[in-house]
């Protein structure tokens, strides 16, 4: 039993009738229908246009995912944490810290990293309350 070659395949697949290059009919390009994808994190499929030989590319492009993203977000989270634990080790140094009248000792890079995190902690809790009242706004304008 045989199977069909590519090119046949290719062949078979709808074409884009504007694909001609200086008044002849070059290899038309499949144009891949686009049913909408099933999942809404799914992307979708781009047809891509010939090369400069007029052969079809049969590379197709796909548009990012919101997993896609979620995993560069994840590797940079790593690569911020490997970072960050490389900082506390070569700053191992005891710092003593004044807070509110308490008095601790405790390694200069942890206090940093606490300071860091308190300051991530406040930004967050000033844009949660700026978003909060965005959302007010927006609710009163539909009514």
């Amino acid at each position: 039993m045989t199977t069909p070659r590519d090119e046949d395949r290719i062949e078979a697949l709808p074409t884009n009738p504007r694909d001609t290059t200086s008044g002849e009919t070059a290899p038309r390009t499949p144009v891949p229908r686009d049913t909408g994808p099933s999942d809404p994190g799914q992307g979708t499929v781009e047809p891509v246009p010939p090369d400069a030989a007029g052969k079809p590319d049969r590379h197709v492009k796909l548009k990012p995912t919101r997993i896609s993203g979620t995993w560069v977000a994840v590797l940079a989270s790593i690569v911020v944490l490997i970072v960050l634990l490389v900082f506390i080790l070569q700053n191992l140094t005891d710092a003593t810290v004044h807070f509110m009248g308490a008095a601790g000792t405790l390694p200069l890079g942890v206090a940093l990293l606490f300071a860091a995190i308190a300051g991530a902690i406040l930004v967050a809790l000033v844009g949660a309350a700026r978003i909060m009242q965005l959302r007010r706004q927006a609710k009163r304008g539909l009514r």
